[in-house]
């Protein structure tokens, strides 16, 4: 009897340890689209014992893409803490008097990711109670607490106007983007264009016509090029003639253009006077600042990062993690040095994970699932966990996730990121099954075209099968 207990013992374990299968429902949705399972790595682990519940693959590193942000992000939380705010302070080298700035304005940013217009209005606002209401000297600008070096907007993708490809600055206002909205005009049977901000240093060429038919088609048969300084853009094609309005949000100008060109508007439509130039300049010590504006609170700003998967504000933590913890200018170098010291001071170290720009956006970076699972697990066991879990995309609900899982269980049942580059697709984050059970879940994929619809149904299928547990 002990001989076949301890056999039955032996037989057990070895069956535990061996590597399980796939769910049949996630084989099904493989199976159907032609896709090998070896291109899939999932780990799904239950919350209250550590356990796994299914291993597949989990060791083998792949990219996450932007499910990478939920490492930043954690981080940013655990190190900066959930209140960190940044500021943007404002300077004068001159007098006021009788509402008369007789000298510059200076501004000088700390890596704010959510400076959009309507926060420069605010600060704006803010200086307009200082008393100043005119200025007769130049605008400065000081974004020397970053130090991003040479960047090309088009090494990713060759598309140097699109939003995600944004350089990180420590300036940064309205995420350097302009949304442009285009309306047919009937009439004239020309195409009428909008800027939303308006921007008087950024010239706009209109060469678009109207085309009869619906709203429909690649970017509305709209064509969109710049020039070398990005500082003219020229607008060509056909546009449908059935669209009543269609907009595109794209990126021009550099960093201190664009938000010189913001300033003057804002201040001119605030009644402000203005008529000087900008330049750069690096604030000495001596000067205090006359305004300093504080951002949002980090617990908020993760949760506009990991929602809508922005990768500029990402980018933008991991400079700020760099310059907090070793010393300004922050790099990426620097910020990745801090989460890889983070990492192994939490016991999460790992020599497959290849951080690079901490956004995902990039064909090099690297980790497993498992490892994914393991900073899941721990961000769970952590006071501010209802911070990071409020971060991620409700499925079928909000960000990522709002057009997804339409009649189904699973809506409001998952916080996830989702990460998506072609020919690779992802999913991470915490799962509450109809029984209860609260699973972290993690599923990466590469393989052709399985970002064009098959991951999201593979992802699906699994999510599917734990919310059964």
């Amino acid at each position: 009897m002990r001989v076949a207990a301890l056999l039955l013992l032996t037989i057990t374990t070895a069956a535990l340890a061996a590597e399980p299968e796939l769910p049949l429902r996630v084989q099904n949705a493989l199976n159907t689209r032609g896709v090998p399972q070896n291109t899939l790595s999932v780990y799904v682990a239950d919350l209250a014992t550590g356990e796994a519940i299914l291993d597949w693959q989990s060791d083998k590193p792949r990219n996450p893409a932007s499910t990478i942000k939920l490492l930043t992000t954690l981080v940013g939380l655990d190190v900066l803490g959930p209140t960190y705010r940044w500021h943007t302070d404002i300077f004068t080298d001159g007098e006021v008097e009788q509402g008369r700035l007789n000298g510059n304005l200076i501004i000088k940013g700390y890596g704010d990711p959510f400076l959009v217009t309507e926060r420069v209005w605010q600060m704006l606002r803010d200086l307009r109670h200082t008393g100043i209401q005119e200025i007769r000297g130049d605008l400065l600008l000081d974004d020397s607490w970053f130090d991003v070096g040479e960047y090309d907007p088009a090494a990713f993708d060759r598309q140097p106007l699109r939003a995600y490809n944004v350089a990180p600055n420590a300036l940064l206002m309205n995420l350097k983007v302009v949304r442009y909205w285009f309306e047919p005009n009937h009439v004239s049977g020309a195409v009428n264009v909008r800027l939303d901000p308006p921007l008087d240093n950024l010239q706009v060429d209109n060469r678009l016509g109207l085309a009869n038919g619906s709203c429909r088609g690649y970017q509305r048969g709209i064509t969109m090029t710049s020039n070398d300084a990005v500082d003219e853009v020229t607008l060509s094609g056909r546009f449908p003639s059935g669209c009543k309005r269609y907009a595109m949000d794209r990126t021009v100008l550099s960093h201190n253009e664009f938000v010189y060109g913001l300033f003057d508007t804002l201040w001119r439509e605030s009644g402000g006077k203005f008529n000087g130039d900008w330049g750069k300049v690096v604030v000495g010590d001596e000067l205090e600042p006359i305004i300093s504006f504080k951002s949002l609170p980090l617990a908020e700003m993760i949760a506009r990062i990991n929602k809508h998967s922005n990768n500029v504000m990402a980018r933008q933590l991991l400079y700020t993690l760099g310059a907090e913890e070793a010393g300004a200018p922050g790099t990426e170098e620097k910020g990745r040095a801090v989460i890889a010291a983070w990492l192994a001071a939490n016991g999460l170290a790992s020599t497959e994970i290849a951080l690079k720009n901490g956004a995902g956006l990039s064909r090099d970076t690297r980790t497993t699932a498992k490892d994914m699972a393991g900073m899941l697990h721990f961000a769970w066991r952590q006071p501010y966990m209802p911070e990071y879990l409020a971060s991620m995309s409700l499925s079928g609900l909000d960000g990522t996730l709002r057009r997804r899982f339409a009649n189904t269980d699973l809506i409001g049942q998952a916080h996830l990121k989702t990460g998506s580059l072609d020919h690779v697709t992802a999913i991470a984050g915490y799962l509450q099954s109809k029984s209860g059970r609260r699973f972290a879940v993690v599923a990466m994929q590469a393989y052709e075209d399985i970002h064009r619809g098959p991951g999201e149904e593979v992802q699906e299928a699994l999510l599917r099968w734990v919310y059964e547990q």
